[in-house]
């Protein structure tokens, strides 16, 4: 068995970093805020928290995820690949005791539910933001949101996640029999999936990513593979240093942006990178060309 590298081994630990902060955040949002206050949003959170509900706390939030995960993993596997799926499997299973042991500790809100559908929102959002920017996702319904999107790129996470999440909050009115259940429901989906696309992605839907290095090729190639974007290549020489090098230009999504920028500063270290927002991008994977 190959021995991981020092960058492989601190690459790991930055993860487990990112979705410790990102699960406690999420985890409070959904059972401090949202269970506490009797509503669900969204989500295969959302449906646990109802079967927590249901079963009067017998089968605990980050349990119920777990069991509910393992179908929805089986059917997206290929679609999303193994990379996604592995980092994706990590971050459950470290959401799963925060949720259930850590969590808990903290003192449920007992308020108004509009505060804990707007403060739960923004909670739950921030940590989506943390696992999503490590190329993670806390699974269910986000594996479903993800192969989505991996087939309609120009699509905005959050844009996804509220057509996905819509039938999961209206059942809430019948779980709770009440009908506020459901309008908080979808207050506080709407507030976290906002969160999600400003946080990490900024306002417009697409951007251009231009990268100059001097390993442009490999660079090139690696946003092709693993991201299967297209990627023009210009020939460039730095006036000062009168170094020849690469321009890379790429149309991508907002979700894209960190993909490649990781791909670039690893491939090469001193490459400069800009990103710029783009009204509309026409083409594969973007819009369809106007008649």
């Amino acid at each position: 068995m190959k021995k991981p590298t020092a960058t492989q081994v601190k690459t790991f630990l930055v993860d487990i970093v990112y979705d410790i902060l990102g699960s406690i955040l999420y985890g409070i949002g959904m059972v401090t805020f949202a269970s506490a206050s009797n509503f669900a949003p969204g989500g295969v959170s959302g449906i646990s928290i109802l079967l927590n509900f249901i079963t009067k706390g017998v089968l605990p939030i980050g349990l119920a995820t777990v069991l509910i995960n393992i179908p929805i993993i089986l059917l997206t596997y290929k679609t999303l690949g193994r990379r996604f799926f592995m980092r994706s499997v990590k971050t459950i299973l470290i959401s799963w005791p925060i949720t259930d042991y850590l969590v808990p500790l903290v003192p449920k809100y007992a308020g108004d539910p509009m505060l804990a559908a707007i403060f739960g929102g923004i909670l739950a959002g921030a940590g989506l933001v943390f696992i999503y920017m490590r190329d993670s996702s806390t699974g269910g319904s986000d594996f479903v949101i993800m192969a989505i999107r991996k087939k309609h790129p120009h699509l905005t996470i959050g844009n996804i996640s509220m057509a996905v999440d819509g039938i999961i909050i209206v059942l809430g009115a019948f779980v709770y029999k009440n009908i506020n259940a459901t309008l908080y429901g979808f207050i506080m989906t709407i507030i976290y999936s906002i969160i999600i696309d400003k946080l990490m992605y900024g306002f417009n839907s697409s951007k251009l990513v231009v990268v100059i290095s001097e390993k442009g090729k490999d660079i090139a190639k690696a946003v092709g593979d693993e991201i299967e974007r297209g990627v023009t290549i210009a020939n460039g020489v730095g006036a000062y240093t009168g170094n020849a090098k690469k321009i890379l230009m790429c149309a991508c999504s907002k979700a894209e942006v960190f993909k490649i920028k990781r791909i670039a500063y690893k491939a090469d270290s001193k490459a400069f990178v800009i990103v710029s927002s783009v009204d509309t991008a026409y083409g594969e994977g973007f819009k369809e060309i106007d008649d």
